[in-house]
């Protein structure tokens, strides 16, 4: 697959729970590419995680009810492939790490799904001590995950995903229950995670004043469409976002009252600083 193909399409999909009777998705279509990190936003209720679980195969594999269209991930359908051959395409982070942190050590944690795919042992230990030093916590290894801060244990969740070398990692909200200090740096883990492995990142994150200076696109999602889906600058200079479930960063705010509201409308503080040095020069 070269990299003007979508590592993802979704086409047409549509999904209701079973016993209810509302379409939590409706004829959803998207397509990502590869490198992309893409932000998925939108109220509570609006399809955010079902799309998740549509795409790491959770939705159809293990929630049932009225499923259509196809979603395709690296030439695979989710819907014929079973969830042990999508592991491998694509890796999944809970909003809360405790639940899949299990084991005794943060070292085996880390080495189990390695483990189940009945890789060698030498070849464990590689990737283990590898992907422990990428993420800072080889200190961490022996440590058992329930003694470990929510940051830690975040960074021992996404060490146990990415150690089998997914080309895709999905995250659900992952600064949710840290401090401001440790959300900023998990959102710039996540930026070097693209950098250092390549990787393909859909993230449903509520701090956008974070997270935008690394997003390339924004999917914003409402009942369970597809309302927006753009690079968040062009999004954000053109839509009260607010309308749709999502807060409007700080910056973005300052900006439109300032009359710096068109098409290159700062987004970080980075951004802000620059325009003003223009208009200043």
């Amino acid at each position: 697959m070269t990299s003007d193909e979508p590592l993802i399409r979704v086409k047409d999909l549509s999904f209701k729970y079973l016993g209810t009777t509302r379409r939590v998705l409706d004829s959803v279509n998207i397509e990502i590419f590869p490198k992309e990190i893409v932000l998925v936003a939108g109220h509570s209720g609006s399809g955010k995680s079902t799309l998740l679980r549509a795409l790491n195969g959770l939705i159809p594999h293990h929630h049932a009810g009225d499923y259509e269209g196809s979603v395709v991930i690296d030439g695979l359908t989710v819907a014929n492939t079973a969830m042990s051959e999508l592991a491998r395409k694509v890796g999944y982070i809970f909003q809360n790490p405790d639940n899949q942190i299990f084991m005794f050590t943060v070292e085996r944690d880390i080495a189990f799904g390695l483990e189940n795919l009945r890789v060698p042992p030498p070849e464990i230990r590689k990737s283990v001590d590898t992907i422990m030093d990428s993420l800072g916590i080889r200190h961490l290894a022996l440590r058992p995950p329930h003694e470990l801060s929510d940051g830690q244990k975040q960074r021992v969740a996404i060490a146990g995903v990415i150690a089998m070398r997914p080309k895709i990692l999905i995250l659900d909200e992952p600064t949710s229950l840290l401090d401001p200090f440790t959300a900023s740096s998990m959102i710039g883990l996540v930026s070097d995670l693209r950098e250092r492995f390549g990787m393909t990142i859909l993230i449903v994150e509520h701090r956008l004043d974070l997270i935008l200076r690394i997003v390339t696109r924004m999917i914003i999602l409402d009942r369970g469409r597809v309302v927006f889906n753009d690079a968040p600058r062009a999004i954000l200079s053109e839509v009260d976002v607010g309308r749709y479930g999502v807060t409007e960063p700080a910056i973005v705010r300052l900006a439109k009252l300032m009359g710096l509201g068109d098409n290159n409308i700062p987004i970080d503080p980075g951004s802000m600083a620059h325009r003003l040095e223009l208009a200043s020069s």
